[in-house]
């Protein structure tokens, strides 16, 4: 997750991106029974549930539980505006702790997991295995960028985006779940056709790692720089907070609109608070397990 989109996505989903493995109930033989209902043409007669059939009247069929693979790949951004960081941390410490989170229980859960991540002028890809020295290698990826994070480069994420996707393509080609870690600094169609384009054919989720100064400025005087520029922004102003915060929050929330036409979930997380406590509030009760 045409002309510019894929259409609406209908797949299956599980109660949570980190809850584990996956389901998937199935007509046929399966490994778990999970319930009798009526028989329906096309229903596997050797799945007839007799006892039930005898004591109702009427023809039952079992139906199974079959547990199935779910590979993950997790998208991690480090490019340069993921450096910032107004108070505990910046959005890169915090992405990377989400990838180790999403890391470690895929892995508990038995399926592979791999993922990318992405410096702004490259990237840096961990094909998805069942081993543990592979998620090693994918934090150790991830701490090499973010050493690097400030070193002043011209990048643009929509465009990088989809040369991304393609390469993503012979990797996760379909049936995966697919965390993608970022702050979308801009949310333009070239980013949600890539991301759409990633759903079509995989389970994807958004968590937006976002700093309270972008959500809020606060009220008094700034200056606020990217290592080559400087600008001046006076807090104090009546109107400026509350207006920079109505536009950062009706931005994401056209964003959060567009992405759930395709059944594409998003969840921001703060570079301030823990971030297991946030998952929890996300994710809860699947990760209270």
């Amino acid at each position: 997750m045409h002309s510019l989109f894929p259409s609406k996505l209908g797949k299956q989903r599980s109660n949570s991106i980190l809850s584990g493995r996956f389901a998937s109930r199935q007509r046929g033989r399966g490994l778990d029974f999970e319930e009798s209902r009526p028989y329906t043409i096309g229903d596997d007669i050797r799945n007839i549930d007799w006892k039930v059939t005898a004591k109702t009247g009427t023809t039952h069929t079992k139906v199974f539980t079959e547990e199935k693979e779910k590979p993950a790949f997790i998208f991690v951004d480090q490019s340069p505006t993921m450096g910032f960081g107004s108070q505990q941390k910046t959005k890169s410490v915090t992405a990377a702790q989400l990838a180790a989170i999403a890391a470690y229980k895929v892995l508990k859960s038995g399926d592979r997991v791999g993922g990318m991540v992405y410096t702004g002028n490259g990237y840096e890809l961990v094909t998805p295995k069942r081993d543990r020295r592979n998620i090693l290698h994918f934090f150790q990826k991830i701490v090499e960028a973010n050493n690097q994070i400030y070193q002043p480069h011209d990048f643009d994420f929509s465009e990088s985006l989809k040369t991304i996707v393609s390469k993503l393509h012979n990797v996760v080609t379909h049936d995966f779940m697919v965390v993608f870690i970022s702050d979308f600094y801009r949310y333009d169609p070239k980013v949600l056709e890539s991301l759409c384009e990633i759903a079509e054919h995989n389970d994807l989720l958004l968590l937006k790692v976002q700093d309270p100064m972008e959500v809020e400025l606060p009220h008094q005087k700034l200056t606020l720089g990217d290592g080559q520029k400087q600008i001046q922004i006076d807090g104090r102003k009546k109107n400026l907070p509350p207006q920079l915060k109505a536009d950062f929050e009706q931005n994401f929330k056209q964003f959060e609109t567009e992405l759930a036409k395709y059944n594409i979930p998003i969840y921001p997380i703060s570079t301030v608070g823990k971030v297991e406590d946030q998952l929890l509030e996300h994710f809860n009760p699947a990760l209270r397990k």
